[in-house]
């Protein structure tokens, strides 16, 4: 089959010819219909902090944003056939651990991050293999486009984690979303869908137009004011109740803190690059006398994609909002590298294989 595959730490994508994969006895192997092009594939072809250690090879396929049918099924599945049509979610979970029990396999002790691993090869191919399938494989309903599902992915469900099941957003609440890429976007409609207002921070006005158009009642280039903070209370009438960081570089963590109210919430979601090597440091002083909450998040429990699809029925969600254009699977080592200055808006997704 092809693939775009790894060749090392920043070095171009190469497309290249590969085995295509087989079912573990667990597992199945799924035609890729779409997948999403996403910061994290980037963090990980740069060798990132969380991804440094993960020994990624020659050849190693990345891509953790697809959806596709099933064409192969290990001997062992009871669920899954054959010709459906699936999703599944980037931080696959065995279903067994203590946390998948307990409706958290984002975080299961076993998780393999699909693409993100040398030991799950991801989608970025023709094919992709899903282990642990009964529990990962995410039927579609039906009439939803692949597309939708492309847009539904790791950046749209993280962002829905992190808001829905994270923070303690309520109607009328205002939340500052710090980065306008795809899973800063994601934030910002989701944030207007449960009834937030939203406050859109980036340095592009082109992302910050795009915002606005997913619900952002506010926008703030941060290029043209002197404290991004001080806009942000000074719009919010004293601070942001829920504060989003969804770039991961020092200066977007500190300010997503600072523009927080008494006991607002930050949410972490953008993941750090070299230059931050995993640390930033805080105002913990500001922290500890205005009793803000520093809040980690990642992936979504494979269990509750039921509210996203019905909030996706019911029209008040619209993950294909977040793709921006669709490229061929020849391009994505181009696309991939373009983010290294920022330069894709929304989420870019492969569609020809």
């Amino acid at each position: 089959m092809r693939a775009a595959v790894f060749t090392g730490h920043g070095r171009p994508l190469a497309v290249r010819d590969i085995d295509a994969p087989e079912p573990d006895p667990e597992g199945v192997v799924v035609e890729t219909e779409v997948c999403g092009i996403c910061r994290s594939d980037w963090h990980a072809w740069q060798g990132d902090p969380l991804w440094e250690s993960r020994g990624l090879e020659d050849g190693h396929v990345l891509g953790h944003e697809p959806a596709g049918v099933v064409v192969d099924v290990g001997e062992d599945v009871e669920q899954v056939r054959e010709g459906d049509h699936v999703t599944v979610p980037f931080n696959l979970g065995d279903g067994t651990c203590p946390s998948c029990r307990n409706g958290h396999s984002n975080l299961c002790d076993n998780r393999l991050p699909l693409g993100l691993a040398p030991e799950s090869p991801g989608a970025f191919g023709e094919q992709f293999h899903v282990p642990w399938a009964d529990f990962n494989a995410v039927s579609l309903p039906d009439g939803v486009a692949p597309i939708d599902m492309a847009g539904l992915g790791c950046r749209f469900m993280t962002a829905f984690h992190a808001l829905v099941h994270r923070a303690d957003v309520t109607a009328g609440d205002w939340v500052a979303v710090h980065g306008c890429g795809g899973v800063g976007l994601s934030a910002v409609h989701i944030a207007d869908a449960v009834g937030a207002n939203v406050v859109a921070v980036d340095l592009f006005d082109e992302k910050l137009d795009i915002a606005a158009g997913l619900g952002a009642v506010e926008t703030v280039n941060a290029n043209a004011v002197e404290d991004v903070p001080e806009e942000v209370a000074a719009i919010t009438d004293g601070g942001a109740h829920i504060s989003v960081d969804a770039l991961g570089i020092a200066e977007t963590c500190r300010n997503s803190v600072r523009c927080l109210r008494k006991r607002g919430q930050h949410l972490q979601i953008g993941l750090t690059s070299s230059e931050e090597g995993g640390e930033v440091s805080l105002p913990t002083d500001l922290m500890v006398a205005n009793e803000l909450q520093f809040v980690g998040t990642i992936g979504m429990p494979r269990p509750r994609y039921d509210e996203i699809f019905r909030m996706l029925a019911h029209g008040k969600i619209d993950p294909a909002a977040m793709v921006s254009e669709t490229v061929s699977l020849d391009q994505t080592g181009e696309k991939l590298a373009s983010m290294t200055d920022f330069e894709t808006v929304g989420i870019p997704v492969i569609d020809e294989f």
